[in-house]
């Protein structure tokens, strides 16, 4: 199974890029799709629906996976990301590609073990799964390659097919 993790944002959009066989991870690509704050907003949307459209067409993922948002203190900062997001399920759901959504709590939980983990402790577990030579230099990337991890570790359960669970 390949996976597409996604870090929604508006200036940067972390995507991971992973496959899940047998137990085993393959790191396939990981990276960011940016945007300039200069950019009319709208302009900016549109580019990360392109940006993302091309990653899906050359990688051929089998699902997406990205990170519900947290809300922290900048109200025109969530909602620029919120609509950012909207333009990332949409540009999913036109690929035809299974979604699934995973709070902040769930990732940390499934790659590091504890919810309340660091960045620096997600970075080092990501790192360290993937058995990645380089450091990542973003945060958003190995938030991306975690989502993936997640979505790995969970969206590919017995018990998820099982009981049908979205």
């Amino acid at each position: 199974m390949i996976i597409l993790g996604i870090d929604p944002g508006i200036a940067i959009v972390g995507y991971g890029v992973i496959e899940f066989s047998n137990q085993r991870f393959k790191t396939i690509a990981y990276g960011a799709i940016t945007t300039k704050p200069d950019v009319k907003t709208f302009r900016r949307y549109e580019i990360i629906y392109d940006e993302l459209e091309k990653l899906i067409k050359m990688f051929n993922p089998d699902d997406i996976a990205i990170e519900e948002i947290f809300f922290n203190t900048n109200q025109k900062t969530i909602i620029q990301v919120a609509q950012a997001r909207g333009v990332i399920l949409l540009c999913a759901t036109h690929n035809k590609l299974n979604i699934s959504e995973y709070t902040p709590l769930q990732v940390k939980q499934s790659v590091v073990g504890y919810g309340r983990a660091d960045k620096k402790q997600v970075i080092y577990m990501v790192k360290d799964m993937l058995n990645l030579k380089t450091e990542l230099k973003l945060d958003d990337t190995a938030d991306a390659l975690a989502i993936a991890i997640c979505h790995a570790h969970t969206g590919t359960s017995v018990l998820k097919k099982y009981y049908n669970i979205k």
